[in-house]
């Protein structure tokens, strides 16, 4: 008997030399204590524990096995096959990140084995004074350059710096080179990919005294060699929402996040459709009901994330404070068409 129903996830923590321990510093993870450098938390990666009702103790990875397009819904199969779509985490970069690249989905499915490619976007939730993040190129270049200037260890002379402030939306298609800067915490949504080519990495050692390894070769085959046409992009309030407020901070093919603000005693009424929903509280504090009468519930606080599979149905929130909404668009998904009036960014 399946069982459908909001699944509460258990992030998964990954240790990097770059990571510090900001996200419990600042009240949104707890960090073991053995675990010094924390750069990533995971929030739905296929291997992280549902923690509660009947799949709780399996993986996330595991209930797309069992449930298919009841959890992922018709749209994200369509898109992105029978796998889950998306991946949101948490990032804390407590030092520079190495200057980094995905390809679109047709170059990783023939380079790498039919895998996805990767688009990606952040949320800056904080950020020290003139932090920044690379992204793109300060003026057209070239790949031979690029290369010449990986050679001399001199590419950072290249590379355009944005600086980045809590609240700024970074929108980071296949093709562009990018890094986070020092100082900087944020939540990132992405195709649901490990493909990412490291360009660059100012030759800096491992933790293990060697140079870090670069995937230069394929770095330079699916790069954009232009300035960015677009860095931060604009959300867009919108229009008829009664008890709530909601954003639409990015839009494309792949995924929409929209950011709700639920002020004291908020309620939102909604249903699932076409694709499975990812909720992350970015310091809400909240009740989700749910069933054939909305008389069940689960509560999801500050850092946690939860999946809400297609097949669920109307669903109502009560609660405060500002939550994130994640899914697979369709093609007349009124967030999307509303959010590109502002926005002109192509994703190829």
């Amino acid at each position: 008997m399946t069982h459908i129903y909001p699944i509460v996830l258990h992030a998964s923590l990954h240790e990097t030399i770059w990571g510090g321990r900001r996200l419990e510093r600042d009240g949104w993870k707890h960090l073991p204590e053995q675990a010094a450098t924390v750069g990533e938390a995971w929030e739905t990666e296929t291997s992280t524990i549902i923690q509660n009702g009947p799949y709780a103790g399996q993986t996330l990875g595991m209930l797309v096995n069992m449930l298919g397009e009841q959890l992922l819904g018709k749209q994200a199969t369509t898109i992105f096959g029978q796998r889950f779509p998306l991946l949101a985490k948490f990032i804390d970069a407590n030092a520079q990140l190495s200057v980094q690249v995905h390809p679109n989905d047709s170059y990783a499915a023939q380079h790498e084995g039919g895998k996805l490619g990767k688009t990606e976007f952040w949320y800056i939730l904080a950020a020290e004074p003139d932090a920044t993040v690379v992204h793109g190129f300060k003026h057209t270049t070239s790949r031979d350059a690029v290369a010449q200037s990986i050679h001399d260890v001199t590419l950072d002379t290249l590379l355009h710096k944005e600086i980045v402030h809590a609240g700024d939306v970074i929108f980071v298609p296949a093709g562009t080179v990018h890094a986070i800067g020092q100082g900087v915490l944020l939540y990132e949504l992405q195709e649901y990919s490990d493909v990412t080519y490291r360009m660059y990495d100012y030759g800096r050692l491992s933790a293990q005294g060697k140079l870090r390894e670069l995937h230069i070769q394929h770095s330079l085959a699916v790069s954009h060699y232009t300035p960015s046409t677009t860095i931060k992009v604009t959300p867009i309030a919108l229009p008829n929402r009664s008890g709530y407020e909601e954003r639409c901070l990015v839009a494309c093919r792949y995924f929409v996040t929209c950011e709700l603000h639920l002020p004291e005693h908020g309620t939102l009424s909604a249903q699932t459709g076409t694709s499975c929903v990812i909720l992350t509280s970015l310091g809400a504090n909240i009740t989700l009901f749910y069933g054939p009468t909305l008389g069940e519930h689960v509560h999801l606080t500050r850092g946690q994330s939860m999946v809400l599979p297609a097949a669920l149905g109307a669903y109502r929130i009560e609660g405060q404070g500002v939550l994130v909404r994640s899914y697979v668009p369709t093609a007349e998904d009124e967030a999307w068409h509303l959010w590109q009036t502002r926005n002109a960014v192509s994703v190829s």
